[in-house]
């Protein structure tokens, strides 16, 4: 009986230290996932961070970008419902408009996170008060699809959603480069004006730009790339000379009555404008602002897309 008895409390004592190590075990792996995932942002910023809570977006695009990723907001700025036409939840309430974001409101809503622009310097200026405040910010800079991805990267990282990084940033990047396969089997390179107009007149932009960047990766030759005084002012007879095969135009505002009326005054009444390639063969185009001002985020590919279309139309 006694050696019965003896069998049994080292199989118990066993059993218990197996039981213990497999716990132990578990705690490890535990609190090396709650280490977070660490990134660098567009301020130059280490950051480590868990999933967080209660996250503001200080731009539409971003807030898009979060929730894209399947995170939650409790603030955004007033672009996002106004331009962008997000839907978070119920209750989530606006903190100002993106360059004049409304700090008293942002603490109140004690977010653990607050999405930031670095080349908003409203946003930069909000960098110091918000950490004093205990509260971690992340600065992005988002012009091409390539920031685009990197955001979207960081931001699934953070909710743990590999899957939404797959759907919303992979496939749309398999997207683009197909589009781009097949215009780079046409061998001309067309060259374009793009331009942005404002209640002043209109801005000629270059390759650096987003849409700017799309039609350069789409094989176009941006005329303000080799002549950069375009840039720096509006010069009816260097575009003349140019004589691009197509103008591509973004209206700013959101008076279209307004912003047409600005295009005749400032750029159609010119009678040489209507002696221009482009417009005789009806190659002016009025972009739309929703995929060619305001970040496409996940329907970037449409953008490359709709480019491309009119693109294929000089064949």
């Amino acid at each position: 009986m006694r050696i019965k008895g003896l069998i049994c409390g080292i199989s118990l004592l066993l059993a218990c230290s197996l039981s213990f190590g497999c716990i132990n075990q578990e705690s490890v792996n535990q609190t090396e996932g709650d280490k977070g995932n660490t990134f660098t942002d567009s301020l130059g910023q280490t950051i480590q961070m868990k999933t967080p809570k209660r996250v503001v977006a200080l731009m539409g695009s971003f807030a898009e970008i979060w929730l894209e990723s399947g995170g939650t907001l409790v603030g955004v700025t007033d672009d996002a419902f106004d331009k962008r036409g997000v839907q978070p939840e119920k209750d989530t309430i606006t903190v100002g408009t993106y360059n004049r974001p409304n700090l008293e409101t942002i603490l109140a809503l004690g977010p653990d996170l607050v999405l930031l622009s670095s080349e908003t310097k409203e946003h930069v200026a909000l960098k110091k008060p918000l950490e004093q405040a205990g509260i971690q910010t992340v600065f992005f800079r988002v012009t091409d699809f390539n920031d685009y991805l990197n955001m979207l990267k960081i931001c699934t990282d953070i909710t743990n959603r590999s899957d939404l990084y797959d759907k919303n940033g992979k496939e749309v990047e398999s997207q683009i480069q197909q589009i781009i396969t097949e215009r780079k089997k046409i061998e001309e390179s067309p060259s374009v004006l793009f331009l942005i107009t404002y209640s002043g007149g209109a801005k000629v932009e270059d390759s650096k730009t987003m849409t700017g960047k799309m039609l350069k990766d789409l094989g176009c030759r941006n005329i303000a790339d080799q002549n950069v005084s375009l840039l720096k002012e509006f010069n009816m007879e260097s575009i003349l000379e140019e004589n691009p095969d197509f103008i591509f135009v973004i209206p700013m505002g959101n008076d279209e009555e307004r912003t047409r009326k600005n295009l005749v005054e400032s750029i159609e009444k010119n009678p040489a404008w209507n002696g221009l390639t482009a417009v005789k063969k009806n190659r002016y185009i009025l972009l739309p602002k929703e995929m060619f001002l305001y970040k496409p985020n996940a329907r970037w590919g449409d953008s490359y897309e709709y480019l491309k279309e009119i693109l294929d139309r000089k064949q």
